[in-house]
């Protein structure tokens, strides 16, 4: 009976041997329940190829991108010194003496520097002390991702570094984005606060469409991806129309043109810190407003009416009604860029909240 069993099983078993090797190639791997799996399609290998394609060319750009940041750090080293504020680096510019102290603070995508190439930092200094800080993430400043970047914030840090410094009521001197920060440094110590001079600020809350897309690169995710591949490429193409949008009516002064250490504009984590402060600076803005009494010190407001980045009448001339006691001045064909432009004028402007401040003192 056992040897029936066994010669039984062993020649069902060469039966199904011999039905397995007359079957094609690979159909033994198929199951009634499940799609046939065959080789891929042209269509589809193409797709993988490009996709393919597309990442070498993202970590080919992402690798040339860190390159050149880096070499752009090497050739425009920090020229001033850097101060560690909770374990931020920030960079500041200093000339000049004597007992009165200028803050100037640039505006977005800028950094110290532009203040220095227009000379205004440089004519001030002949009579007062003058600091120019990049703002964190521009220039040789470091932008802790840990950190909140707002207005409010920089603040904060920026009257942090003053005070290891040990100025005292100082006068803030704010371009365009860097108005947001001045404001908001007044509004955290206003008795600490000499006087305030605003040039084409962005102060007054207002949507754009034009900030919404310039905030994408700051999106986690596709924006990281985008400003550490194609977008340092792309800046560089488009950055001499910006130029000469923010400067217009007036032509970029050939200084600025060959002195403004652009390779350093360009990094990612520049890039990066603008984009952030596009996507903030109607917040920031918005809570300015109602709290406009607290500036007891001596406030003048510059803005050019040709200005084709901030509107002077949506902001400079709003802010000027709501802040009681505030001086104006409009320029009539005046662009963004009033300290390159009209040098003179602001100058005299942060000389006469100077001496107002001093019969306050």
């Amino acid at each position: 009976m056992s040897e029936w069993r066994k010669s039984g099983r062993s020649g069902g078993m060469r039966d199904a041997m011999r039905r397995m090797e007359a079957r094609p190639a690979g159909e033994h791997l198929r199951h009634p329940g499940l799609p046939e799996i065959g080789p891929p399609s042209a269509g589809r290998m193409r797709t993988f190829q490009m996709l393919g394609a597309c990442g070498a060319a993202l970590g080919l750009l992402a690798w040339a991108n860190a390159r050149a940041a880096r070499r752009a750090e090497r050739n425009w080293p920090p020229r001033g010194h850097v101060l560690k504020v909770h374990g931020v680096p920030l960079h500041v510019l200093e000339q000049g003496g004597g007992t009165r102290s200028i803050v100037l603070l640039h505006g977005n995508g800028a950094m110290a520097e532009d203040f220095a190439i227009s000379g205004v930092m440089e004519r001030l200094a002949r009579r007062h002390h003058v600091l120019a800080f990049d703002r964190p993430g521009f220039g040789h400043s470091g932008r802790p991702s840990r950190m909140c970047w707002d207005a409010p914030h920089q603040a904060a840090l920026l009257w942090e570094a003053l005070g290891r410094l040990g100025l005292s009521r100082p006068v803030l001197v704010g371009h365009s984005w860097g108005a947001l920060v001045a404001l908001h440094m007044a509004l955290q110590a206003p008795e600490g606060t000499g006087a305030l001079v605003l040039l084409s600020g962005y102060v007054r809350p207002e949507r754009r469409l034009d900030a919404a897309m310039a905030s994408i690169p700051a999106l986690p995710g596709l924006g990281k991806l985008l400003r550490h591949t194609v977008l340092p490429p792309l800046a560089h193409l488009l950055g001499g129309c910006l130029v000469r949008r923010i400067f217009a009516p007036q032509a970029v002064p050939p200084r600025f043109r060959h002195a403004f250490p652009w390779p350093l504009s360009l990094r990612p984590s520049a890039l990066g810190a603008s984009a952030a402060e596009t996507a903030c600076m109607h917040a920031d803005a918005a809570r300015l407003v109602g709290r406009e009494e607290a500036l007891n010190m001596p406030v003048m407001i510059l803005a050019g009416l040709a200005d084709r980045m901030v509107a002077a009448r949506r902001h400079a001339v709003r802010l000027h009604h709501a802040l009681p006691g505030s001086r104006l001045r409009l320029f009539p064909g005046g662009g963004h860029m009033l300290h390159h432009s009209h040098p003179d004028a602001v100058v005299d402007a942060i000389e006469a909240v100077l001496a107002e401040a001093g019969s306050h003192a």
